[in-house]
Parts: C-alpha cells; structure tokens; sequence
C-alpha cells in the first residue's frame, strides 16, 4: 500500500480545508468555477521514445513496460502507429503523442475482458470490459498530444461479426446492455491533464472522471460520429476542480456531461471556451444525486446538438443541482437550446427527486428556432433560474412548469454577435465523416433524382427498388438466347449480340417499348453492344444465380485494331447501322485503348441487368500484378474492361456479377459537365486497381466490391466526376473485400486527374519545369499546360453504412493521385475548400483564370463516409 508523505498529507488536508472555506463563503454565482488557477499545461520532458509498430501489430508490452520504468515528471513519447491492448498510467507519469502519431486501441475482446469472459457481448449489466487506458489512484500524469488515440470503434471485433458500436446499437433494440471497453477512465486520481489530443472513435465514453480533484481537458479534439451510441465525450463524476477548455467536441451522446453519483458530490467546475457540433448537448446528469454545484459554462458555441444547456434526472437518481452559471452561449440548428427536465425517465421509481437552484442565465442565444423546457418536480421544489439578455430566434415552443423563473422575458431575436467556426478537420482529414443531415442527401432517392448539365441538374425522381426488376417480377421475353438451341433470327437466337440485333430492327419498326431478352444459362464467348437508339432493354437470366449465365470476352487496351476486327468482325458482320458504327470506330484505332475493350458496351438509356455475369477474362489465369514479371509481356496497357455504360441515363443492374482485373467498370456521361445515373443493387464487382470509374453518377447498395491480386498498391475507385455535378459515385451498405491480406498500400480510391499531361501541384526534379493554366493539356520538357476540364475532374465518392475490409488503408482510405514529384500528381481533395486552395497554391487564380466567384459556403463534400465498420 502507497503512503503519504506527511508533507504531502499536510498540504492534501490544508487544500480540503480552504475548499470547505470557499463552499461555506461563496454561493454567489461568480464563484461557480474552479477553484485552481489555470493555465495551458505544458508537457512533461520524455523518458523514452518509441518509434514504429511492434511485429504482429501489438504494442502493448513495450508502451507498457516504458511506461512502469518512465521516473515521475515524465513522460513516455509515441511517434507512429502502434496498435496496443488496455494500458494503464503511473502516478506522474505521462504519455506524449507525436505530431501525425496515432495510439490505436486493439479490437480485440479478450484483451479488456474482466474475467468474465463476457467483454464484446450483450447483457444485462454491461461492465465486462476495461478501458483503453485507466488512470487510477494517481496523480500529475497525463496524456498530451498533437497526435491521437483511436478506439475504433467502427471496426469489427477480433472473432465477431460487429463493430463496438453496431454491438451498442444491437444491445439498445434488445433492452439490454453492451460491454464494450471506454477509451480513458480516471479514478480517485489529483491533478490529471489532457492536452492538444484528438480522442475519436472511442467504442463508449471518451473521457470518464470518478473522485478525481484537479482535472485540466486543454485544447482537446474529440471526434467520434453522430450515429456512435453511448460516446460521450468527457463526463466528471463525484469530482471537484475541472476545468475543460478551449476544445472541440462532436460525438455521438453528451458532449460533456457532469455527474454526481453514489461516490460523492461534484463542484467547482469550470467548462470555457469550446466548441461543440454533433451531440447531445452540455449536460448535467442524469445521476445528479450526489449533489452537483458551483458549475460555470462560459463562452460556448453549440452548432448542432440535439439539446444545447441540458439538465436532466429523474426519482431514480435525483438530488440538487446548485449554482449553475450558462454565460455567453450561442446556439445554432439545436432542437432545444434550454432543456431542463427532473423526469429524464418518466418509468423511473424511486424518491430521490431533482432539484435545480440558483440557475443562471446570461447572453444565451440560438441564431435558429428551437423549444425551450424547463420543468421542476412540483409546486414545492420548481425550478428556481434568473435569465439575462437571453434569445432564441423565431417562434420559440415552450413548455415551462413548476418552475420560479425571474429577471427578463426570453426574448426572439438571435443575437448578432455570434460566431460558429467549423471542427478543425485537420486532425482527422484523412477521414472525413458526414453529419446525420449530410448523410441525408446521400439516399438513393436524393442522389438519383439529378440528371444533366452539371449545377443545373434537371430533377427527375427515379426509384429503381420499385422496379419489377427489383421486385424479383417474372417477364414475358420478346427474344430468347439460348447457345443450346436452335436460332429462328425473330424471337429465338444463340447469341445475345444476334438478339439486340433485332431488337433495334423492330425498335424501328414499332413504337418504342420496353423490350424482354431472356438469357438461359450457360457461357457466351462474345462482345455484346446496345445503341442508344433501340427500345429500353431489359436483359436477364434464367438460371439459380448470376454465375449461371456469363457472358465474356478477352479484350485487352493494347490490342491492334486489326487483331480486334479478327477476333470480333464476324460477329458484326450483318448489325444494324449503329452497331456497325459503334465495332467500326474501334477496329479503326490502331490500338482500341481502355474504352474500346468493353466485353458489353451500353449506350442504351433505362436499360436493364438482372441474374448475370459480364467478364472480361483477360488476364484472368495470371492476374495484372503477377503478369508484369513474366518476360516479354506489354507492362504498361493491361485496362480491360467488362462493362461500360456510356451517356445511357436509368441503367439498372440487379444480382449481376462484374468480372475482370484493372477498369472492370467504367461509367461515362455522355459529356463532359454534365451527368447520367446508374443503379446497382445485390451485386458483385471485382478488380485490381481503378476498377470502377468514371464520371457519371453511380449508386452501389447492398452489394460486394472485391480488390483482387496482389499487387503493391491499389485502389477501389477512381471518380473523374466534375466540380459542379452533384453525385460521384455513392456505396451504401456495401462490403469492401479482399482475396489476399495485404492491408498496407490499398485504398478506397483516387480521384483520377483526367487527361492531365503535367502536375501544377508539386515540382518535378526537371530544371526549368513548369506547368500552368492553359487551354488544352500538353508538355513538352521542361514547360506544360493544364486545362479546366482536367482541373475539374475532381472525383467525387462517399461510403455508407458499409464494411470496409482490413486491406483498406485505415488511416489514410483516400489517396493521392500518383506519387509526389510524378508527373501527373494531384493531392487528394476532401471537399470545395481543398479544391480552391489548391489551385491558389498553384499559381491558377480561381477568380481570374476559371471565372469563379468565390469558394462554396458550405464547402461541398468530394469525399466522406457515414456510420461505417473497419474490419
């Protein structure tokens, strides 16, 4: 057991007393606040450095071992990624997180269980797992940044099939609770500091405060998604002198929330200066029985909270709320910006019933409507508050009773001197999460119902779930392929290039109707191009799955014209017109290039796929990657594509299968600034590296996207979607795979720099180069020229609700295109703002040289994800 020094129970006794002295003197709402005077901590000397991840990815031992043998008044420095299972601090004894470090918490279970073998699981007590990192019976530690610690809890479990939080929402619709572990708990601690981290992602609470007395958060940046359950960011409970300030919180409950429980009363706390977004507010409770006083809120902005100045409990846990001091708050898009309740749970029994005194209210403003509540418990004990110069805007519902309300009327005019400022993305850029109200615009109704000129889209609602196609409805066919059968040239055919054939014969002849070709199962070894001209095309198979039914070919882009016409002419020998147009102008390249190597090339608006598999199998029995070190093999053009949907506006693919290896799939707008949509529903799509592409706009739902091969570095996606179109590609509910286990260098995508023949971003180690604006791209060592449509190719793609495998960079999904110092570079642009500076740091005037006007407020999103698990 850890004596005292009687010089130090001296000065703990002598600090308890002037505290007792302070509570019995001041009850003025002036003295609600710290009673520490404090300023920006500083951190500690370092003991040791550790660099770079362990083998196997555990870093536990070694953080752990530095940290037992780090002397008190220092600290043990982090710089890199390390991966590590539950830690716990010394006294005095701190950690440092480099500048671009990340501490990340182990995914798995077993390592945070408390013996009960029940951490990762449901059930009725949820407290079967430890913390991240605990902090206990310590004091003057810390844990300082600029670096982070990430709990993902995103990710799925080590052995299980859910992520921490997709456990909590499961336990939530259960009635029951889940055991997953916190990020930082401290415990019966004196004088704790956090300072300049970013704490994200934590599978519970962020930051959990039990008989502590002296806690500083200082510049703290906690980012965990709105959708994340039971995330609070930083909760004091039963402690005394807290300061948090000067930080940023946006998560998925409380932003802070002070509690006072079985342990003991909490006061003196001070909450100055900070910003939060998403949340469910600055709270107080809802275990208020221990006693909560002398709070001071002071200097904050709440811009998208559910509840802005909260306090809430119920007979179940109340107790009294006093001296409470709300100063310079501004509010904006909070549903209530006033919300006092002692009914938190209106089923809770008990007879411990809230009470709130000595409430204040000073220059309080919501720039937006929302309600205010203020209820007591009843006629005996209301709410007691005083409120001064406070607004909220527009017509304000309120619903106050029991309540002693005293100085002015809450006014309805937002006070002008307010001021939001965003969250500082720089701390989690690389992985840019959308609110719930962004999240909203990427529904597959929202995204599909635009089509045209880019920012002038024409609204057309389109909602392919409802299509028969969708519905899984049978069809009566107008033509049948079957390679088994025998062909009549009218209705049955062996071949489904013969059958579109025809198709656009009797397009011609009859008015235009939706057209049925029914595929039966088996192989077909040929190229398949619809016009645009011929009647809406439904083409679907008959057989138990997409596999059933594949129709392929082995067209690579660095195939001559000549061997493409003697591979394929005969099979366009008798087309139609525009068929022949379509075959004729790639036979006529001399190399038919990516885009001529389409096994099925669609130029046919609302056309239809269901229960079948395009492939190109090129390269299919040795892969792009293992090909290029073969000998005598062409290493530069392996693009081979299986599907290309080109200008056709309405595509619908349900249950197909895409096979190939790099550009499976390329989706083309019929021009450049403006925009077609495509569907695919309850697919698969594999590939190697850029292998959906494309400028169009293109929704993947329910679906698998596969990265295969092993090649060094890869990437899923490569938008080229123009700045003013307002979708890019959209993937919801989707599983990102993998076939091998390569996780360092594979990435959800890179916004592909279309066209581009020189970089402005970076110089490249050539004397005299330069690249700058031009009309058209081109170069010539040492000099080149950018045009706008390359610099408006920014690529655009968000995740939703989807899985993404372990092989996807986690901190880094999205890429830049190509490396630094190549010549055709471009960092990768988050979003409009990213965009403009860019071109500012390139020497291209964005006002001047491209006729805009100014950068978009809002910035618009180019790249984002939403309520998403890691595996």
């Amino acid at each position: 057991m850890t004596r005292r020094s009687t010089s130090a129970t001296r000065r703990h006794a002598t600090k308890a007393i002037a505290a007792a002295l302070l509570a019995a003197l001041c009850t003025a709402p002036a003295c609600a606040q710290d009673t520490r005077k404090v300023t920006e901590p500083v951190a500690p000397p370092s003991c040791f450095l550790l660099t770079d991840t362990a083998p196997g990815g555990d870093d536990t031992a070694r953080i752990q071992s530095a940290i037992d043998q780090c002397p008190a008044g220092r600290a043990v420095r982090l710089a890199g990624v390390f991966t590590a299972g539950p830690l716990k601090l010394r006294s005095g004894v701190s950690l440092i997180i480099d500048a671009n470090a990340i501490l990340q918490a182990s995914a798995n279970p077993k390592l945070y269980d408390r013996g009960a073998n029940t951490c990762g699981t449901i059930d009725q007590q949820g407290r079967g797992c430890k913390p991240f990192i605990t902090i206990d019976n310590a004091s003057s530690s810390g844990i300082y940044g600029p670096g982070a610690i990430d709990g993902q809890g995103g990710r799925v479990v080590d052995g299980g099939s859910e992520s921490w939080w997709q456990l909590a929402r499961r336990a939530q619709k259960e009635d029951a609770r889940q055991n997953v572990p916190r990020l930082i708990e401290v415990t019966n601690s004196q004088d704790i500091t956090l300072h300049n981290i970013a704490l994200r992602n934590s599978p519970n609470f962020h930051v959990t405060l039990n008989k502590v007395d002296g806690f500083t958060a200082w510049g703290v940046r906690i980012d965990t998604p709105a959708t994340a359950r039971n995330t609070d960011g930083i909760d004091p409970i039963s402690s005394r002198n807290v300061t948090i300030a000067h930080s940023h919180i946006r998560t998925g409950d409380d932003n802070v929330a002070i509690k006072a429980g079985n342990n003991g009363g909490t006061e003196n706390i001070s909450v100055l200066h900070n910003h939060f977004y998403s949340g469910h507010g600055m709270s107080i409770g809802s275990e208020t029985n221990g006693g909560v006083r002398r709070v001071l809120v002071e200097d904050l902005t709440m811009d998208g909270t559910t509840s802005g100045l909260r306090i809430k409990s119920d007979v179940s846990r109340g107790g009294v709320v006093d001296q409470v001091n709300y100063r310079n708050i501004c509010l904006r898009d909070v549903k209530a910006p006033i919300d006092i309740s002692t009914s938190y749970n209106k089923k809770a029994d008990g007879a411990q019933v809230p009470v709130y005194t000595n409430i204040h209210f000073e220059d309080v403003h919501s720039v937006t409507p929302g309600r205010v509540i203020v209820q007591g418990y009843d006629e005996q004990r209301p709410v007691q508050a005083t409120l001064r110069n406070v607004s909220i805007a527009g017509k304000a519902e309120r619903k106050i009773e029991f309540a002693s309300l005293s100085g002015e009327a809450i006014g309805s005019n937002g006070s002008g001197t307010c001021r939001f400022i965003a969250f500082p993305e720089a701390a989690t850029s690389t992985r840019p999460q959308l609110t719930k109200e962004q999240a909203r615009q990427y529904a597959y109704s929202e995204v599909l119902k635009y089509v045209g000129i880019a920012g002038k889209e024409t609204v057309d609602p389109w909602d392919p779930l409802s299509d028969p196609l969708a519905k899984g409805a049978s069809f009566t066919p107008d033509y049948i392929v079957d390679k088994n059968a025998t062909a009549d040239g009218k209705r049955s055919f062996t071949t489904v290039q013969e059958a579109i054939n025809r198709a656009v014969i009797d397009s011609a002849v009859k008015p235009a109707k939706r057209l049925y070709v029914l595929m039966k199962p088996g192989v077909y070894p040929e190229l398949v191009y619809i016009p645009a001209s011929v009647a809406p095309i439904t083409l679907y198979g008959e057989g138990k799955e997409p596999a059933s039914t594949r129709i392929t070919a082995r067209l690579e882009a660095s195939m001559t014209g000549a061997a493409y016409d003697a591979a394929h002419g005969a099979q366009f020998a008798n087309a139609p017109a525009e068929i022949q147009a379509m075959y004729t102008g790639v036979k006529a390249r001399e190399q038919i290039g990516t885009f001529g190597t389409a096994t099925a090339w669609i130029r046919n608006s609302g056309f239809q796929a269901r229960n079948l598999t395009f492939e190109n199998g090129y390269n299919k029995d040795t892969g792009n990657a293992r090909a290029e070190a073969l000998p005598n093999i062409n290493n530069i053009h392996h693009q081979a594509l299986a599907l290309q949907v080109d200008g056709a506006d309405k595509a619908q693919f349900e249950n197909i299968r895409l096979l190939g290896f790099q550009d499976t799939l390329y989706l083309k707008s019929p021009q450049i600034g403006s925009t077609v949509r495509s569907f695919f529903n309850k697919s698969y799509i594999e590939g190697d590296v850029d292998f959906i592409f494309g400028d169009s706009t293109a929704y993947f739902y329910q679906s698998e996207i596969r990265t295969l091969g092993d090649r060094g570095v890869s990437y899923v996606a490569a938008p080229d979607t123009h700045l003013n179109t307002k979708y890019g590609f959209v993937f919801d509910s989707v599983r990102f795979t993998h076939e091998g286990k390569r996780s360092d260098n594979l990435y959800l995508l890179r916004q592909w720099f279309h066209s581009s023949r020189c970089t402005p971003y970076a110089p490249l180690p050539v004397e005299g180069y330069r690249c700058t604006y031009g009309p058209g791209n081109g170069y010539k060592t040492p000099v080149g020229t950018v045009a706008r449509i390359s610099l408006e190719a920014v690529g655009k793609m968000v995740v939703l609700n989807s899985r993404i495998g372990a092989h996807i960079n986690k901190q880094q999904p999205w890429s830049d295109w190509n490396k630094k110092g190549t010549i055709s570079y471009r960092p990768v642009q988050y979003n409009s703002d990213d965009h403009w500076n860019n071109l500012i740091q390139a020497g291209i005037d964005p006002v001047k040289d491209l006729g805009y006007s100014k950068p978009a407020a809002p910035a618009d999103i180019f790249l984002g994800e939403f309520n998403n698990s890691d595996e």
